[in-house]
């Protein structure tokens, strides 16, 4: 059993998509030897995963609740900053606004999205407890956590996620989760833009976001500020260098997978 992904099988398909057609073009492309296949999961490796997929639709949803709070509100005039603080100000100034200013109807809307925040991260505390047991007692979690970037729910979703011997190499790797620039070359000129946004978008998130992280707090000195990442953002964008710094967290992420090492510091800079 060979799983195909259908994005190298539409080349194949002749006019019009039939199941004759398609039929063909599944044949075609899985004689070719450079269509790779994906890695058939069992029934404990998909439910293993299963919980970080609920945590992140609930995240999502309590991020549509408040920004519906945050819009009714400012329909309101009531307007507040962002982040926890922010929002706890704005639900405080809604119940303190008189009738006039913000009407019983508004209060009490506004009042019901709030309580469905609140029982929503009372769900996420309880996920994210178990999921920190699962990273504790996951071994190649627990190394992967201590790449400057990557903390527990992503080194979890990693270990989780990621089958590394599918991958050739660290650049194979970081191609497949659309960390490298998309390619237009012709006639010998090659062209490359942004990056191709290839492959599992939660993982490229993760890492994007870790390397944010990593680069807000960049320093000489500091144990995670290297001097490749102090030159890279000398002369280029943050959010490039963000990208950038990404592509060489899965690298590094793809090595310890492979050698079963842990992670090495570069000396500061």
């Amino acid at each position: 059993m060979r799983l195909i992904p259908p994005q190298y099988v539409k080349p194949f398909v002749k006019r019009s998509k039939n199941d004759r057609n398609d039929a063909e073009a599944i044949a075609v492309a899985a004689a070719q030897p450079s269509i790779g296949s994906v890695p058939v999961k069992s029934a404990e490796q998909q439910a293993a995963a299963m919980l970080l997929s609920v945590r992140e639709l609930l995240v999502r949803q309590r991020t549509q609740l408040v920004n519906a709070m945050r819009g009714h509100a400012a329909e309101m005039g009531v307007v507040a900053a962002l982040g926890e603080k922010g929002l706890r100000e704005l639900q405080t100034e809604i119940v303190a606004a008189d009738e006039a200013a913000v009407p019983a109807a508004a209060k009490q809307a506004i009042a019901l999205l709030g309580r469905e925040v609140e029982r929503i991260e009372g769900r996420l505390r309880a996920i994210e407890a178990e999921l920190m047991q699962q990273h504790k007692a996951n071994p190649l979690s627990r190394r992967l956590a201590a790449i400057p970037g990557i903390g527990p729910i992503g080194a979890l979703n990693l270990a989780l996620r990621v089958d590394q011997t599918q991958f050739a190499s660290a650049r194979h790797f970081a191609a497949w989760l659309g960390l490298v620039p998309r390619e237009c070359s012709t006639a010998g000129r090659q062209r490359l833009g942004g990056i191709s946004r290839a492959g599992d978008e939660r993982l490229r998130q993760l890492l994007v976001l870790g390397a944010t992280a990593v680069i807000q707090h960049a320093k000489p000195g500091r144990p995670a500020t290297s001097q490749w990442l102090l030159n890279l953002l000398s002369r280029k964008p943050r959010k490039l260098a963000a990208v950038a710094l990404a592509n060489k967290m899965a690298r590094i992420v793809w090595a310890m997978m492979t050698s079963g090492k842990t992670y090495r510091p570069a000396p500061a800079a």
